[in-house]
């Protein structure tokens, strides 16, 4: 019924496969550095949910300092952002006090706990056996219907490129509509692909009907 929730644990349980681009993303209640969060709440807008490893490590460390910096450029852009790891609301908060500290930074953005890993093991952040989430970094891109469009994993090793997300984030805004897909590294302003169908296919005899750039990016 609409308004229901299923918890976390129900669904990393029952989930039979790995969530794949076009499936729901499962709701959830938790707790977080900017109060409670319940995630239907973001229905209507696009959300980045992304998990990190974990506080106070160097990667998320610069991870969280870039996304932080580009926040504002998600909001314009009609992103919210929403981190997660495993860590404590009392770690989340100790380690946002010494990022604005340490580096002049503050990050305007949710960070939910997940202290028994079951949000992150509902969305396949972290593996049914694994005892904690150090190999863990994902991101997930959401549509306004709770749909998942877009997903990537990265190694505890090798940073995130926040550019890169909010890259990706408007292009999957961008190709909403139908009318358009984006070439290799486009960016707002920059020239949209012709969709290609049969009919074009049949109908063009111009020799770039199969790659064939349009205005309107």
């Amino acid at each position: 019924m609409a308004g229901e929730h299923t918890s976390a644990t129900e669904t990393a349980l029952s989930c039979v496969r790995p969530l794949r681009m076009g499936d729901a993303a499962p709701v959830f209640r938790a707790r977080s550095t900017r109060g409670d969060i319940d995630l239907s709440r973001y229905r209507g807008r696009w959300l980045v949910f992304f998990s990190h490893p974990a506080d106070f490590t160097p990667v998320c460390t610069s991870e969280f300092i870039a996304l932080a910096r580009l926040a504002p450029e998600f909001e314009a852009a009609g992103f919210a952002l929403l981190g997660l790891s495993v860590d404590s609301l009392f770690a989340h908060v100790a380690w946002m006090r010494a990022i604005r500290e340490t580096f002049g930074v503050d990050v305007p953005f949710p960070i939910i706990e997940d202290p028994s890993m079951v949000i992150g093991r509902a969305y396949g952040m972290i593996d049914e056996r694994a005892p904690d989430s150090s190999a863990v970094r994902a991101s997930y891109f959401i549509d306004p219907d709770g749909i998942i469009r877009a997903m990537n994993w990265y190694p505890m090793t090798v940073g995130r490129s926040a550019d890169e997300m909010l890259r990706l984030a408007t292009a999957l805004k961008r190709v909403e509509a139908g009318d358009a897909v984006t070439p290799e590294g486009w960016r707002p302003g920059d020239p949209v692909l012709s969709p290609l169908d049969e009919a074009t296919a049949l109908a063009e005899p111009e020799s770039d009907w199969f790659c064939r750039r349009i205005k309107g990016g």
